[in-house]
């Protein structure tokens, strides 16, 4: 009689072996590449080419696991003054406030109190869109103060058969608009607007450069031009604030709209979108789910792994994107009163999936799930059966447990539809139930 054990890890351990089965057990292993039988004991790794690749085209960047610094990151449930936090009533009340001001202080900066008018204008509307399955709203979402105004333009598909307000992904879309074409002339995995509407969502969807632009005039134009006052000081706004304000412009109209569920709104961005749609969430708690696609050095990836993007390199190559008190941790980041695992606890309890891929080594994936892996006490605090091994799960084999959720993808930077489905498969669980 032969009997097995399940481990934590999946490996099945025989623990009365035959001589057979041994045999038999050393044949099977010789068919399997040695890449996938490491993928599947070991959890996801950074493959080899890659790394010697990367390290070869940029030696200056680590892409080595050994040479990662040894660190400390900051506690999540130890305030600067008062008693340990050791449940959610005291996290709500302390701990998350202080930690909200330390990123606004240090990393992305602080919304100005300037008052603004705002107006919601229903610029078309298109009944029969994507083949009859979905009613499309074109939006403007009119910004103005003393004279000055912008307008955001929000696209957005509801599902025609919903006899309810639906759940919603809401896109930070910062690459061009053919990646999102409203008009589906051209589509692309990037806003499969299609599938978001078959599983039972609306799919919503607005420009970032409409709020801002993406690159540095000296916060002359797009909101800043509109809503800053006097000279600028180290916390104030970056970019990246900048487009976390605009996702909640959105999100004030989509609370207004009667087919939208508005306690079912997901946010999500790709690369600097991610980083824009975790502070989107952690800034707005109306938000009932963040994604975080690839987001890296000053998203989801912990800084002080000074792994593949820097705090330093991300600020000479983007000084707009943060507020200019970040750049005092570049190469000083052991000394950060934040990491990005706190920027993920701030969403709790409400729901978070990061994802990775495996040749973006630029955006650490390993730094990545470790910051949501470090980030499970606050979400404990809600929900004590929330758990996720310290291992990375095997490459395109997502895992969730609670209200965190995470993949790292075969492939280069991108965010595709195999990414969105297994996205999606989570948010049936989290908004749909």
């Amino acid at each position: 009689m032969e009997t097995y054990q399940r481990v934590k890890d999946n490996i099945m351990i025989l623990t009365k072996p035959s001589a057979s089965f041994i045999i038999g057990m050393a044949s099977v292993l010789a068919t399997i590449p040695a890449f996938s039988f490491s993928q599947t004991v070991q959890g996801w790794i950074a493959p080899a080419e890659v790394v010697e690749k990367l390290s070869k085209s940029q030696p200056q960047y680590n892409y080595y696991e050994e040479k990662v610094p040894v660190y400390t990151l900051p506690d999540l449930l130890l305030p600067a003054e008062g008693k340990r936090i050791v449940n959610a009533e005291a996290w709500n009340l302390t701990r998350r406030q202080e930690i909200l001001e330390l990123f606004r202080e240090n990393v992305y900066g602080r919304v100005p109190e300037t008052p603004y008018n705002m107006i919601f204008r229903i610029s078309g509307i298109d009944n029969n869109a994507l083949e009859g399955a979905a009613t499309r709203k074109e939006v403007d979402i009119e910004i103005s103060s003393e004279g000055l105004s912008l307008t955001i333009r929000l696209n957005l598909f509801v599902p025609n058969d919903a006899t309810e307000g639906v759940p919603a992904f809401l896109l930070i879309n910062n690459r061009g608009t053919e990646q999102a074409d409203p008009s589906r002339k051209i589509k692309n995995e990037f806003w499969p607007a299609e599938e978001i509407i078959s599983r039972g969502y609306a799919a919503a969807v607005f420009q970032n450069s409409d709020v801002d632009p993406d690159n540095f005039d000296d916060f002359r134009n797009g909101i800043h031009g509109i809503l800053d006052r006097g000279e600028r000081k180290g916390d104030s706004w970056g970019t990246i604030a900048a487009w976390a304000w605009g996702a909640s412009r959105c999100m004030d109209y989509l609370v207004t709209d009667s087919d939208i569920d508005p306690a079912r709104v997901a946010v999500i961005g790709h690369s600097r979108g991610g980083k824009t749609a975790l502070w989107a969430a952690a800034e707005d708690q109306r938000f009932a789910m963040a994604v975080s696609n690839e987001s890296g050095c000053g998203g989801a990836a912990l800084a002080r792994r000074k792994f593949g993007e820097t705090v330093e390199v991300i600020n000479k190559a983007f000084p707009h994107w943060f507020c200019r008190n970040y750049i005092q941790w570049g190469n000083n980041e052991d000394s950060m009163p934040v990491d990005m695992h706190m920027l993920l606890a701030l969403i709790a309890p409400r729901a978070v999936y990061v994802t990775s891929a495996s040749e973006d080594l630029w955006a650490d994936p390993r730094g990545s799930y470790l910051s949501l892996y470090h980030s499970l006490p606050v979400f404990r605090l809600f929900d004590s059966n929330t758990e996720l091994d310290k291992r990375m799960p095997p490459l395109n084999t997502p895992v969730s447990s609670g209200n965190t959720a995470y993949h790292v993808r075969d492939g280069v930077h991108n965010l595709l539809l195999k990414d969105w489905n297994w996205i999606m498969d989570f948010a049936d669980r989290v908004l749909k139930q």
